[in-house]
């Protein structure tokens, strides 16, 4: 009998955790893009195209599990995360640890749309096409006039890009 009551237990903790995880990726969905990884061979073009100085600060927008955050770091840059969903700002902390790069790197769980990005010399992100207007304004008002912008899936509507590569574009304020 007391065996059937922790079984019972441990399946309604373990359900729980299920309903809360299930719950902080709908909010990520319905407040922007999905988590979706970034492979390496783009993460290398995206540094390549970024040109990201060591002594200049990264900012990635919707960071996911920190994977670009983590690679700016390994090249020196001090790189910024911002993401939404808890469990991914846990993971990406986690594996910022385990690299040793906790002096470079950092993750915030936020929503990007309320945080100033004017001290940051890059910004990347993959968003969504619905939202792009709306960050063009934002970037455009808050980013200094070195400032470099990477978009990795979608273009925006009232700029033309320096460099395109693939689906890169390089975008300069």
């Amino acid at each position: 009998m007391v065996i059937i009551f922790y079984f019972l237990y441990f399946l309604a903790v373990l359900a729980f955790i299920a309903i809360l995880l299930e719950l902080s990726f709908l909010v990520v969905i319905w407040t922007g893009a999905p988590y979706i990884a970034t492979d390496k061979k783009k993460i290398a073009d995206i540094l390549k195209l970024a040109k990201i100085k060591k002594e200049e600060k990264v900012v990635d927008l919707g960071s996911g599990d920190g994977r670009l955050v983590i690679a700016f770091a390994k090249e020196g840059v001090e790189a910024h995360g911002y993401e939404i969903n808890p469990f991914l700002v846990w993971w990406s902390k986690y594996k910022i640890k385990q690299a040793g790069l906790s002096k470079l790197a950092f993750i915030d769980r936020c929503n990007f749309w309320d945080r100033d990005v004017s001290k940051f010399d890059g910004v990347v992100f993959f968003a969504s096409g619905n939202i792009m207007d709306r960050l063009e304004t934002k970037l455009k008002k808050e980013l200094k006039t070195s400032a470099r912008i990477i978009s990795n899936g979608f273009s925006f509507p009232n700029w033309v890009e320096e460099k395109k590569e693939g689906q890169l574009f390089l975008y300069k304020v």
